[in-house]
């Protein structure tokens, strides 16, 4: 058995199941400021998107049980308000304005093309 020590958690991508992989990866990169990592499968069923330190993976709904537009990331950025209007700016179908909420974070929320949620925040504490 491995010592606890020399086990890490190093890496995590968020998947998404979404309708259509291509399309999805597009909307990514032109509307969302993500750029490809890798695509998978011809035609493709799979996908990497990037930016910054967030992954996340897309699944065709033709490929698993599960149904597309049910998935939700929340990211921990800066510049949370340049960010909202970087996005508006491109078309992001934004659910949630930027506003400082209770539990300590200034955050909006946005839905990919399926519905997935993706929310951007930053800490209000200082």
């Amino acid at each position: 058995m491995t010592s606890p020590s020399a086990v890490s958690l190093r890496d995590a991508a968020t998947l998404f199941v979404v309708q259509d992989v291509r399309r999805s990866v597009e909307h990514y990169g032109d509307v969302l400021g993500f750029r490809v990592d890798f695509t998978y499968g011809d035609p493709t069923f799979y996908a990497g998107v990037e930016r910054d330190n967030v992954a996340i993976r897309l699944q065709a709904a033709s490929e698993t049980k599960r149904q597309p537009g049910q998935g939700a990331i929340n990211v921990f950025v800066t510049g949370v308000d340049a960010l909202y209007q970087e996005l508006k700016s491109r078309g992001a179908k934004t659910t949630e304005e930027p506003a400082d909420r209770p539990y300590g974070m200034r955050d909006f929320c946005i839905n990919d093309l399926d519905g997935n949620e993706l929310c951007f925040g930053q800490s209000t504490s200082r």
